[in-house]
């Protein structure tokens, strides 16, 4: 109609990153998809997934970028991923002993390539559906605590957490919309991480 205007959405860039093997893939597609995919491969660079969520009154668009955790798949992509991200997701899998010790390495990173103190971080533990976890809840949460983070435990795997991986991304989609952090981080604060001298791990390659 003449006279008047279409406004497109807003395209927000949300990168997930972690581990390879933590689950990020099946984590981005149960939210996009609504469902645990059929089988699943190692990520080679990055896979995009996209989903219009409404917030408020304003339908914006997210653009998921589910990256590679290998170092091999993205060393010469690591600008790339970060470049004009509007938020982090950090995962880890709950039964995985150093992929949570690993997260100070992706917070850095992160830290590296995204020079605003206000862009919104959380992480997210996945796998809880399996007995064998070797990350307890409390210790994640005092890690989340000092590093101003969010935390999430969920499985991608199970219809029930469906609710709560949709409160992952519509948690960030709200702070997004509103342009602000999801917790204020301080410039500088250092990551720190506990773990217990005698845990042992063979997960993760």
């Amino acid at each position: 109609m003449e006279g008047s205007k279409r406004t497109e959405p807003r395209i927000f860039k949300i990168i997930v990153v972690g581990d390879s093997n933590v689950g990020k893939t099946c984590l981005t597609y149960r939210f996009v998809e609504e469902r645990f995919p059929s089988n699943t491969e190692a990520t080679i660079g990055v896979d995009f997934r996209e989903k219009r969520v409404q917030v408020d009154t304003e339908i914006i668009r997210l653009q998921i970028w589910d990256t590679a955790g290998q170092e091999r798949f993205r060393k010469s992509m690591v600008s790339h991923y970060y470049r004009n991200a509007a938020a982090v997701i950090f995962v880890y899998d709950v039964t995985c002993e150093q992929s949570f010790r690993n997260i100070p390495k992706w917070i850095t990173e992160a830290d590296q390539h995204i020079l605003h103190t206000d862009v919104p971080r959380l992480l997210v533990g996945t796998k809880n559906d399996l007995e064998s976890q070797e990350v307890i809840r409390q210790r994640a949460q005092r890690f989340a605590d000092a590093n101003f983070l969010p935390l999430f435990e969920v499985s991608a795997k199970s219809e029930s957490s469906q609710s709560q991986i949709n409160a992952i991304f519509l948690t960030v989609a709200h702070k997004l919309k509103q342009q602000k952090p999801l917790i204020p981080k301080p410039p500088g604060q250092p990551v720190m991480i506990e773990w217990e001298e005698d845990s042992r791990s063979s997960c993760c390659g």
